[in-house]
């Protein structure tokens, strides 16, 4: 008898097994029996949900998977407009050089050599030897030593050591603060609206219109003023009194004594012995005698007369010759040293000292509420026809019109105060002192005594004789000649040439978008984890008997749930279970 009872009892149970895979088998998402509305709201945190996951309350699934009280995705036309490159190609106007030939008639001078003889006259020297006596005086020299005495004087140094007082001024700096107005000029924009006309064109569709319900979540704004603290630093300029030190120089004077080497020296009398120069004379070599049978008599005939060079006395010369001496000698001299000194001289450095404030702003914060709506949705098949149309634009043109504007400048002026001051200075003067000499000085006189002396000189004499000959003389001319010369002449010309411009012209593109759309939650509205678990209790009214004879079969709360769905109450009395 028990096992008879319980065969009703199985098929009951794989009767109802099967309308649970059917139900599992639209994974929540497709079946929307006894489903009225969305009801559902976008997950707080937008995590991504298992597929096929139920969401409590039918809250959308963020990566678009249907699911029970989810959302899917629908491909919807958007018009975009894109701009495009067009090359069209125009035509412009250039001048072009070109060359041409042409023939010019040119002349030329063209050289010819001719030839002929020419007579003219020279002058052909003729020499004739003659001879004269000639009467002169010779300058004999008579040399004769003397002594004199000299008197000089030299001049001698004498240093002295002397002081000086020097007034001189320095100048010190004064810093005085001043203020001047600066007029300068900021350009400002005006802005002129102006219209012009746009030519372009439209691809017009051809809409075949279909429609379609569809459900969807729309995100409305909502505004909440908050306020916050900002903190921020302001910099405020600050002036501040500092002394440096400055390093500055002196020459100081120093005295000090060095051994210097004068160069001195005496003049003596140095004789000298000059050799005489070369004189020529005449010497007339020994004649010959003989026997003149004709005249019974002896004939002398004197020998030949030649020149012959003869030096001359030697002279004997005074002179003077300077001997140099080197003496040592001490000499005080000054020399200015360079000393270093600090001085502190005061200045004003301006400075920005940071302040931080706090301010209090109010802002917006803008929270997305999700709001189902339904609405129907017309879809269309488009075919784009180019069509022509004219559009009137309004743009700005701005030109900067110049404001003039003032500002105060802080500045810092340096003047230079002069200040006396007074320094005592060692010099050195030098007096040259006078310091008469004698010397004695011996010097030769030479006297010129005049001597009479006769010579025979033998002279030539030249004449000049016409004399008459002819040559031949190359001679040029030059004659005209015409010939013809092509050159190039430069000319213009205008010529029409293409070249391609690139423009952008506007064109409207279809494209689906994907849009996410809300899908409804079912009415069993199973929230808790073991919702899957729970599909036999969505099961309809009429199946009470055999929900009271699972839960008598299975135990628990007869949701297939046990005790891990927390339906241990059963389910009728815990409604999480959403039996």
């Amino acid at each position: 008898m028990k096992r008879l009872w319980l065969l009703p009892a199985l098929m009951i149970i794989s009767i109802v097994s099967g309308a649970n895979a059917a139900h599992a088998a639209y994974s929540g998402a497709i079946s929307y029996e006894g489903c009225s509305s969305c009801g559902g709201s976008v997950v707080a945190d937008g995590s991504v949900m298992a597929e096929g996951s139920a969401v409590a309350g039918g809250s959308v699934v963020a990566d678009g998977s249907a699911v029970a009280g989810g959302s899917y995705t629908v491909m919807r036309t958007v018009r975009e407009t894109v701009m495009e490159q067009v090359e069209e190609t125009r035509y412009r106007t250039r001048n072009e050089v070109y060359f041409e030939d042409q023939v010019v008639n040119r002349t030329r001078m063209v050289p010819e050599t001719h030839q002929k003889e020419v007579q003219y006259t020279v002058m052909v020297p003729s020499y004739e030897t003659r001879q004269r006596t000639i009467n002169y005086t010779v300058n004999k020299p008579v040399y004769e030593t003397r002594e004199k005495v000299i008197n000089y004087t030299v001049k001698k140094p004498v240093y002295e050591t002397r002081t000086k007082t020097i007034n001189y001024t320095v100048n010190k700096p004064v810093y005085e603060q001043h203020q001047r107005v600066i007029n300068y000029t900021v350009k400002k924009p005006v802005y002129e609206t102006r219209t012009k006309t746009i030519n372009y064109t439209v691809n017009k569709p051809v809409y075949e219109t279909r429609q379609k319900v569809t459900n969807y979540t729309v995100m409305v704004p909502t505004y909440e003023t908050r306020t916050r603290n900002i903190n921020y630093t302001v910099y405020n300029t600050v002036q501040e009194q500092k002394v440096r030190t400055e390093n500055y120089s002196v020459s100081v004077p120093q005295t000090y004594t060095k051994t210097i080497t004068v160069k001195g020296g005496h003049w003596e009398t140095v004789t000298e012995t000059v050799p005489g120069p070369m004189i020529r004379r005449t010497v007339r070599e020994p004649g010959t005698s003989y026997f003149d049978a004709a005249t019974c008599r002896t004939v002398y005939c004197p020998g030949k007369c030649r020149v012959e060079c003869v030096q001359g006395c030697p002279k004997t010369i005074c002179k003077k010759v300077w001997v140099p001496t080197c003496e040592q000698k001490e000499v005080t001299c000054t020399k200015y040293v360079s000393e270093c000194r600090t001085r502190e001289i005061p200045y004003t450095v301006c400075r920005r000292v940071p302040e931080c404030r706090t301010k209090t702003v109010e802002y917006k914060v803008c929270k997305m509420v999700p709001e189902c709506r339904t609405k129907t949705c017309n879809y269309t098949v488009c075919k784009m026809v180019p069509e022509c149309r004219s559009k009137t634009v309004e743009y700005k043109v701005c030109k900067m019109v110049c404001e003039n504007r003032q500002k105060t400048c802080n500045y810092t002026t340096c003047k230079m105060v002069p200040e006396c001051r007074t320094k005592t200075c060692n010099y050195t003067v030098c007096k040259m002192v006078c310091e008469p000499r004698t010397k004695v000085c011996k010097y030769t006189v030479c006297k010129m005594v005049p001597e009479c002396r006769t010579k025979v000189c033998e002279y030539k004499v030249c004449k000049m004789i016409p004399e008459c000959r002819t040559k031949t003389v190359c001679h040029t001319t030059c004659r005209k000649e015409c010939y013809q010369e092509t050159i190039k002449v430069k000319k213009c010309r205008k010529v029409c040439e293409p070249y391609t411009v690139t423009r952008c012209v506007p064109r409207v593109v279809c494209k689906q978008v994907p849009v996410t759309v809300c899908c409804p939650a079912p009415a069993c509205g199973c929230a808790d984890p073991c919702a899957d678990a729970c599909a036999p209790a969505c099961a309809p009214a009429s199946a009470g008997p055999i929900r009271s004879l699972l839960k008598g079969i299975l135990g628990g709360n007869g949701c297939g749930c046990g005790n891990d769905c927390g339906c241990d109450a059963g389910c009728d009395v815990a409604p999480a279970c959403g039996c």
